[in-house]
């Protein structure tokens, strides 16, 4: 937060970076979407950026994370299951693939709203060879409703503190 007093004309950074970090396969599993949240309203709040373009970084930032997941999947597949990263994050592994074969395509849209699968989904898509073209237009729906929350979660934030 001292970051962001001092940096008001870089603060718009923050916005994609955790945004692509908090849904970055790995790394995800480590940063809160909470970070995200608390820096959003208060960017809100400080007048320093809009609602929309909050939504409109964040978006960009979801996006690329998601994408970079599904690729690493899809190029690293059958490595990555006997990884040692694997066998270290297999419960989260599973997690993953029983939400995926529950519930299908859906998944990548259910899985971008639930934080414990966030950095995981996408690249179990990516190993289960769905086409790429399907997985864009499916996660482009995903990211702009899981948006849509973070931009009434922000304004709604501000309200309640502001």
């Amino acid at each position: 937060m001292n970051w962001l007093a001092s940096n008001k004309q870089n603060a718009w950074l923050m916005v994609p970076t955790l945004a692509f970090l908090e849904a970055c396969p790995g790394i995800g599993l480590f940063v809160s979407g909470v970070i995200l949240l608390t820096v959003s309203t208060l960017l809100y709040s400080e007048q320093l950026m809009s609602i929309s373009q909050i939504m409109a970084l964040a978006f960009i930032g979801a996006c690329l994370s998601d994408h970079l997941g599904f690729y690493i999947g899809r190029w690293f597949g059958p490595k990555l299951r006997s990884s040692s990263f694997a066998k270290r994050r297999s419960d989260e592994i599973a997690k993953s693939e029983e939400f995926i074969n529950r519930y299908g395509t859906l998944s990548i849209v259910v899985g971008r709203l639930i934080p414990a699968v966030r950095s995981m989904v996408p690249m179990m898509i990516g190993v289960s060879n769905t086409s790429g073209l399907k997985f864009t237009v499916v996660d482009i729906i995903a990211c702009a409703t899981w948006c849509a929350g973070l931009g009434l979660l922000a304004n709604g934030l501000e309200n309640i503190f502001g």
